[in-house]
């Protein structure tokens, strides 16, 4: 309901003014990040995050992620987590609440799996970051773009170039929840165009969205990026959930 939401976003700032951890509430001593403002230590080691080397850094090298996102234009894909909790519950705020220092953490916790072993070198090949674009008028209606700013603060963290008028979404489509990776990729078909050329000898592009779930979006950026030169597009997001497969 309206007044619960409003409730729970009138606690969580009153939370982060305190100097409290959003999840246990209890003061944050032991921050496990510089300027980390939001977990402590026990909550963050409790976060349901992947294991980085099991797949490399990569969720393509795991083959049920593979076998999940069929034909996809991407060439590597980074998560921080499946869509478990506390994700659930952070996203939607962050996403429709407005809980705009939530893109501080998530930028934090991805640029931290970036800086793991596995992905230095892959990182370093990194030419621009892009995120995924609303319509105007769903911008309009929320105010701001939740993947522009997680893209805008990991770009900062990553000190890496970052364009947020690069892409922009020129069709207006009802919401995908609940839709099948088929149906997506219907309705995303001619949904996205660059505004404008990118830089000279951009070959690697990472692209910036806060969930993962069919890949329909992510793939359809990513043949427009690839039909203009592109030769690597790396996908990076707070959260994965797919759907699942059979066999």
């Amino acid at each position: 309901m309206e007044w619960q939401t409003k409730i729970q976003t009138l606690y969580n700032k009153f939370l982060f003014s305190l100097g409290l951890c959003d999840l246990c509430g209890n003061y944050l001593s032991d921050k496990i990040m510089p300027n980390q403002t939001l977990l402590c230590s026990s909550c963050f080691a409790d976060l349901p995050l992947f294991k980085q080397e099991l797949i490399q850094g990569d969720l393509l090298n795991w083959p049920s992620i593979n076998k999940a996102l069929p034909n996809s234009h991407f060439d590597h894909l980074v998560c921080l987590s499946p869509y478990l909790p506390p994700f659930t519950q952070w996203l939607p705020q962050f996403k429709y609440q407005g809980r705009f220092e939530l893109a501080s953490l998530f930028a934090k916790l991805l640029a931290q799996r970036w800086e793991n072993e596995n992905l230095i070198k892959l990182a370093s090949t990194v030419d621009l970051i892009l995120s995924v674009p609303l319509h105007i008028s769903k911008w309009q209606i929320r105010g701001y773009n939740q993947a522009h700013l997680l893209a805008k603060s990991f770009a900062h963290h990553m000190q890496l170039p970052y364009d947020e008028t690069a892409l922009i979404r020129t069709k207006k489509n009802i919401s995908q929840v609940g839709q099948t990776g088929s149906q997506r990729r219907i309705n995303l078909a001619n949904a996205f165009t660059l505004a404008k050329r990118l830089p000279n000898n951009t070959k690697h592009i990472v692209l910036v969205d806060d969930v993962l779930t069919t890949g329909s979006t992510a793939s359809e950026i990513s043949k427009i990026l690839k039909c203009i030169g592109v030769d690597k597009v790396t996908i990076t997001t707070i959260c994965l959930t797919l759907p699942a497969t059979k066999g």
